[in-house]
């Protein structure tokens, strides 16, 4: 199949190609092959690709900068996912996009499935839940909610995010400063692109998909879990959401249910699971091995 990969230079569209790349004519688009905020490039575009699939991993995701600037969020995470979805109907293309845990307000205590009412508090989230809308229009199209991206594909571009940041202050010995009150189910990117490589399969009714790392966790316990596997005594600042002022607010319970997933025949590996898989890639790495 030809699957079309936007926003194959970042963090989980890389892994997506690469896991694709075997079984696949992956066509990887990135910022610079495709300006998905024109509607007319996109369309123009997909149809000489001519796709049986596009997956968008692109986004606006600098949640604090979009409270000041809401036209660009919702320009790529709203309107042009529009834009991607509009193409896949008219190429008969089956179509995946991926969205947030930021679409809930962080108030429950216990995971969030896909039938619980989202209630977005920052433009970031707002702009992400108007994208899930327009890419329920597609009669093959998958939302996928991800969160607390981690890892990296073999060639991928550097990882980054909360996960990195704390994973790489832990193996430098300095002090991770971390949420002990914030609850993520997190993301191996690795994970979310195998399960991106069986959408693809068509055998899965389409919808929406919650595609996270089982369990959950604070950010305080995947740093002292992730110290405890890397052999080291940690160096840990415990925070609290309250405590630090940021421009957009931050769901403090956003850890999701990803048992629908599952139900179809999509099992995810337990975070801790991931992030020893994501360790071991990343010691083998700096060893050149």
């Amino acid at each position: 199949m030809r699957v079309a990969v936007v926003g194959a230079r970042g963090q989980l569209g890389a892994a997506v190609v690469h896991e694709l790349q075997p079984d696949h004519d992956v066509v990887g688009l990135a910022r610079a092959d495709l300006d998905i905020d024109d509607p007319r490039a996109v369309g123009a575009l997909m149809a000489r690709v001519g796709p049986g699939a596009i997956i968008n991993c692109a986004g606006y995701n600098a949640v604090d900068a979009a409270e000041d600037h809401p036209v660009d969020a919702l320009r790529t995470n709203a309107f042009a996912v529009r834009s991607l979805a509009r193409a896949a109907a008219a190429a008969d293309a089956l179509f995946i996009t991926c969205s947030t845990d930021f679409v809930f307000d962080g108030t429950v205590d216990q995971p969030h499935v896909e039938e619980d009412q989202p209630n977005p508090r920052s433009v970031y989230a707002a702009s992400k839940l108007l994208g899930e809308w327009f890419a329920a229009d597609v009669p093959r199209g998958y939302v996928l909610r991800v969160e607390s991206l981690f890892g990296r594909a073999p060639r991928g571009p550097a990882a980054k995010g909360s996960a990195e940041g704390i994973l790489s202050a832990i193996r430098a010995g300095s002090v991770a400063r971390v949420f002990e009150d914030r609850t993520v189910s997190p993301t191996y990117v690795i994970d979310g692109a195998k399960a991106i490589r069986t959408l693809l399969g068509g055998t899965i009714q389409p919808g929406l998909y919650h595609c996270v790392n089982s369990g959950s966790c604070t950010w305080l316990e995947f740093a002292l879990e992730a110290a405890r596997q890397m052999g080291v005594a940690p160096r840990i600042e415990r925070i609290k959401v309250v405590d630090v002022p940021l421009r957009a607010e931050r769901p403090k319970f956003c850890a999701l249910s990803n048992a629908k997933l599952a139900a179809a025949g999509v099992v995810m590996p337990d975070w801790r699971d991931a992030l020893r898989r994501h360790i071991q890639a990343e010691e083998l790495r700096s060893s050149g091995t």
